[in-house]
């Protein structure tokens, strides 16, 4: 009798060591994770995230993968700055990415219509976007110069609007085709040749179709460094701020890829990525 007596109490005693125990661990057990104090960490990472995505779990960037350094195909991966600000976005929110390759013109369709979550593809911020798209913080910053054959005629930006006349190569919907656009082809000066392709556009200047590229600079200096014969004038067409666009109202996913971004410049993140690319310059 007594041993069942002492058999009982250290039953009961274990059992309320196991009860104090649970009730210092919490209501449920852990399941691993980020620490929380990566929310409010300086760096602004947010660890997993609840946000709203056009398929849970997954981020889904749109791009056209035709615009060195930003984004191109390497092998079977589109690679470049954007994708790796992507990626690093996405890794803050606890997101896997994908990026869906596609025609330029069709980007800011696919993140309206909801087949993707948002856009990078070296876009501007421009009014004319801004009535259809939201853009976050500008993480970069694009010039768009004039791409010529060595000994044309036009030395500078002011020809096309003094000499006028010229034929100008441009990918549709990008700002180049936008700016020459406005400012030549409405004004009467220039004829604007609109390629699917920034590199159909310089192959027409190689073959003497048009007189002239006008493109962001970056991808002018990989086109330039493919085709012998091309210079990049030193004047400015236009000086651009790129930014990532999301649905107009979609301000939950837009202000959590925002805190995401900005911490990722303040850490100095974006411009490793973007000297691993371009370098310094």
């Amino acid at each position: 009798m007594k041993k069942m007596q002492k058999t009982l109490m250290i039953v009961l005693a274990v059992a309320m060591l196991l009860v104090v125990a649970y009730g210092c661990g919490g209501d449920t057990p852990s399941t691993g994770g980020s620490d929380s104090s990566d929310n409010n960490n300086s760096n602004g990472s947010s660890g997993a995230t609840s946000v709203q995505t056009v398929e849970d779990g997954v981020l889904i960037m749109a791009t056209n993968a035709e615009f060195p350094p930003y984004e191109f195909w390497e092998g079977t991966e589109i690679v470049g700055i954007d994708a790796e600000i992507a990626g690093a976005i996405a890794g803050k929110l606890g997101l896997t990415l994908r990026i869906e390759d596609m025609e330029f013109n069709s980007i800011l369709a696919a993140v309206t219509a909801g087949r993707a979550d948002m856009a990078m593809a070296g876009l501007t911020i421009t009014e004319e976007r801004m009535e259809s798209v939201d853009f976050s913080t500008s993480y970069a910053t694009g010039v768009q110069v004039i791409i010529v054959r060595e000994g044309s005629p036009i030395t500078s930006v002011d020809d096309l609007f003094d000499i006028g006349g010229f034929d100008i190569g441009v990918q549709e919907a990008t700002t180049g085709d936008l700016y020459t656009t406005w400012d030549l082809e409405d004004e009467g000066l220039a004829t604007i040749h609109r390629y699917r392709r920034g590199a159909d556009a310089v192959q027409a200047l190689v073959t003497g179709r048009v007189d002239c590229v006008v493109i962001d600079n970056e991808p002018a200096k990989a086109f330039v460094a493919m085709n012998t014969g091309l210079q990049i004038l030193d004047t400015e067409f236009a000086v651009e701020d790129y930014a990532i666009a999301f649905a107009k109202g979609n301000t939950e996913l837009r202000d959590a890829v925002d805190r995401a971004l900005n911490g990722l410049i303040a850490d100095g993140t974006v411009q490793r990525i973007i000297d691993k690319y371009i370098g310094n310059d």
